[in-house]
């Protein structure tokens, strides 16, 4: 809990759904920091809300009767905790699989008055368990990226401390986007000449807890329909995932589905021909990461994921077709 109420420049929100012992752990890597602390729950059956409390200021339990998803809880969440405490000059979002390092908060303070046109300010993300699944390893790969502004607002994660007026004038994150509502959130901030930037300073361990085929696919899905819905929104006017959805497009939709209409006429060759299409992809994505300086095995490791990934984003870009026509978006759960 906050040990000064009088006049905090900075408030936390955490968000979570069902998140267990991790979000007790997340919650105590709060403690001592002087500054409010608001948990918002999206429907958690495992007694999280009560949990809160013991470590909060505040707990706020979402209505269930609209749905759930990450966008709205931070909305919620930093509507309840600016009603609170006012005066609040930055709010800085929080998972419940994550716990915050000592000394983030006052280098990503820093960094914020540093540069009056910085809207938000994030930092490396450390994965805290890499070794206990070969899932978790490649998101401990996904979270590396180089400090500076950012001009891919890819690497923008919901892990983040924003400038609450630019929160406000931009209307927080979009509701109805239920995956990349954060990347989406940094384009439109880009958009209306704000930066985004990542400094070198670490910012939080994170907790996969992938451990099965099943949840990596999933995940993999949901980034499908991120890319599909963020380049729906906002590609005609920024190219946000332009290229990345003509990449799913080819890689995942196209392809896969000529080969297999292919497949017998061309007395399987046409399987031979996607097999080396694919294989040169990964060679590609494998050359990309040893220059950002992965390992050999790390680079091997992570193309041939991206390329089998790309068929499960085949699956997320149709996904949102069909909800885009629907008119419904709910949230797409790996864990």
């Amino acid at each position: 809990m906050s040990a000064d109420r009088t006049a905090p420049s900075a408030g936390v929100v955490v968000i979570g759904r069902n998140e267990g012992q991790r979000l007790v752990e997340c919650l105590r890597s709060l403690q001592g920091l002087g500054v409010p602390v608001l948990y918002v729950d999206s429907g958690s059956r495992d007694g999280s809300p009560e949990r809160a409390r013991e470590y909060c200021d505040d707990v706020l339990a979402l209505d269930p009767a609209r749905p759930f998803s990450a966008a709205r809880a931070r909305n919620e969440g930093f509507e309840a905790i600016r009603h609170r405490w006012p005066g609040l000059e930055f709010v800085q979002f929080l998972d419940g699989d994550c716990t915050l390092l000592p000394g983030w908060l006052a280098a990503a303070e820093a960094a914020m008055r540093d540069d009056a046109r910085r809207a938000v300010v994030i930092g490396p993300l450390q994965e805290r368990r890499p070794e206990a699944s070969v899932y978790n390893r490649l998101c401990a790969l996904e979270w590396r990226s180089a400090p500076g502004d950012l001009t891919n607002h890819g690497a923008l994660g919901g892990i983040m401390l924003v400038r609450a007026v630019v929160f406000e004038s931009l209307k927080g994150f979009n509701a109805h986007v239920i995956a990349g509502e954060d990347s989406e959130f940094g384009v439109r901030a880009a958009a209306a000449g704000w930066k985004v930037t990542k400094i070198a300073t670490p910012m939080a361990t994170h907790d996969a807890d992938m451990h099965r085929f099943g949840q990596w696919w999933t995940r993999a899905v949901r980034g499908g329909h991120a890319i599909a819905q963020r380049a729906d929104l906002n590609g005609a006017t920024t190219q946000d995932c332009v290229r990345e959805r003509r990449s799913v497009w080819l890689w995942g939709v196209t392809l896969p589905a000529l080969v297999v209409a292919t497949l017998v006429p061309s007395y399987g060759a046409s399987l031979l021909v996607g097999m080396a299409a694919y294989g040169a992809l990964a060679w590609r994505v494998a050359r990309f990461r040893r220059r950002m300086g992965d390992s050999p095995a790390e680079a091997s490791l992570y193309a041939r994921f991206i390329v089998l990934g790309k068929l499960a984003e085949g699956v997320g870009l149709l996904k949102f077709l069909v909800n885009r026509a629907a008119g419904r978006y709910r949230i797409i759960e790996y864990k």
